[in-house]
């Protein structure tokens, strides 16, 4: 998996990792846009460049197997990482795509995915990844969720 870095369209593999207690006091509002303290108790991950530890981007999944379902609960960028000036792409994207690959290998053929988005990236969700709307949540089931990880994970 890889972003890619806006001002030169080079490609850089990424790597996605548990976040650790320590890195909580780095996860700050003003940066990543959520007080990510609060999710400390919930299963969180971060994106990093392969061999950096700058932190570009966050997701807090919820697991909910009685319904076959990854949710998540939230999902960030870095504050240099959103909108038209931002540095890099596909950070977003990568994290959806780690939670796809998570229902994918606890779920199989009836995983899913979903996500309650802000009002106003709803359609960006819908346009860009291709998820449903199901009700309050837009949500990406199989097929569609295998074409999710085929697109942004090369090495599947």
């Amino acid at each position: 998996m890889t972003i890619k870095e806006t001002s030169s369209g080079k490609d850089f593999p990424i790597e996605i990792f548990p976040v650790e207690k320590v890195d909580y006091k780095f996860l700050v509002k003003s940066h990543f846009f959520f007080d990510w303290k609060d999710e400390q108790n919930e299963e969180v991950y971060k994106l990093v460049i392969k061999g950096e530890q700058t932190i570009l981007g966050l997701i807090s999944l919820e697991r909910i197997p009685t319904e076959w379902r990854v949710h998540i609960r939230l999902l960030t960028v870095s504050k240099e990482n959103k909108g038209s000036q931002k540095k890099y792409d596909k950070i977003a994207a990568n994290l959806i795509t780690h939670a796809a690959k998570i229902a994918v290998a606890e779920y199989g053929e009836f995983a899913c995915i979903s996500l309650k988005p802000k009002t106003e990236l709803a359609q960006h969700y819908i346009d860009k990844y291709g998820m449903n709307i199901t009700g309050v949540t837009l949500s990406l089931e199989v097929p569609e969720i295998l074409d999710l990880i085929n697109q942004f994970d090369k090495n599947s």
